[in-house]
C-alpha cells in the first residue's frame, strides 16, 4: 500500500502538461513528502476545463469499516464501565480516509467512477516501506532520476466526516488512486499492487473523459 509519496514541481508545470487552465491552489510549494490526510494538488473537470485544486488525501472508508471501528471503540468503553450512545458514535467516528482503491467492482467505489468524479493526481515519486536490515525504510520510485511530473489515476468527492476526532466534522474534498498489479521494480518491494500511474496525454484524456 503506497502511503507516501511527493509533487516537487511548481503549478505552471501541472497546469502545462494536464491542460488545466484554471488553478485554485496559488503559489504551489514544494511537497516532498506527502502523507494520508494531507492537502495535495489534483487535477479534475469542471465546467470550464480542468482545474487545479487542493483537496485530502484519503476517499471515504467503506461503511462497513466504519461500523468494525465502532465496536471495537464502543466495546472497550463499555469495558471501562461507560454508557455508549452507538449511534453518535458512528457519526461521530473518526476516518482518515482510504488512500489506495483496488476493488473498483464495489458498490463503496462505484458511485464515484464516472468521468465527474475522475481525478489526475500530479506526482514526482511515490514510496513503497521495505525491511533492510530488520528496520523499515521507504524505497522511492521513479522513471529516473531527474523524477519527472507524473499523474496517478484518481478520484475524489466532497465528503462531510470526522477526519480526526480533535478536529470534529469537516466538509472536505478528497481523493484517492486507483491500484493495479504492480510492475517488476515495484514487486520486488511490494509484491501486493501499486498505483495506476497514466504518463502520456492520451491516457491523462482517456481516463478524463471516457465512458
Amino acid at each position: 500500500m503506497c502511503n507516501l509519496y511527493s509533487m516537487t514541481k511548481n503549478v505552471d508545470a501541472i497546469r502545462q502538461l494536464f491542460g488545466a487552465l484554471n488553478s485554485r491552489v496559488g503559489n504551489l510549494p514544494s511537497m516532498p513528502g506527502i502523507f494520508p490526510d494531507y492537502p495535495a494538488p489534483i487535477v479534475r473537470n469542471a465546467a470550464d476545463g480542468r482545474e487545479i485544486v487542493m483537496a485530502r488525501w484519503g476517499m471515504p472508508s467503506s461503511s462497513k469499516a466504519l461500523m468494525d471501528a465502532t465496536k471495537k471503540r464502543a466495546e472497550k468503553l463499555e469495558a471501562k464501565g461507560k454508557q455508549v450512545d452507538f449511534k453518535e458514535l458512528l457519526r461521530m467516528e473518526p476516518d482518515s480516509g482510504t488512500t489506495n482503491i483496488r476493488n473498483t467492482n464495489s458498490s463503496h467505489w462505484k458511485r464515484w467512477l464516472e468521468p465527474d468524479h475522475r481525478c489526475l493526481m500530479p506526482f514526482t515519486s511515490f514510496s513503497e516501506y521495505d525491511t533492510i536490515d530488520g528496520k523499515k525504510v521507504p524505497v522511492w520510485f521513479s522513471p529516473d532520476e531527474s523524477r519527472p511530473l507524473l499523474a496517478f489515476g484518481g478520484i475524489w468527492t466532497n465528503w462531510t466526516s470526522v477526519r480526526k476526532a480533535k478536529e470534529g466534522e469537516v466538509t472536505a474534498d478528497v481523493f484517492g488512486f486507483l491500484t493495479c498489479d504492480p510492475n517488476a521494480e515495484v514487486k520486488r518491494v511490494h509484491p501486493k499492487a501499486m498505483p495506476v500511474i497514466l504518463t502520456t496525454a492520451e491516457e491523462h484524456d482517456t481516463w478524463m473523459r471516457a465512458p
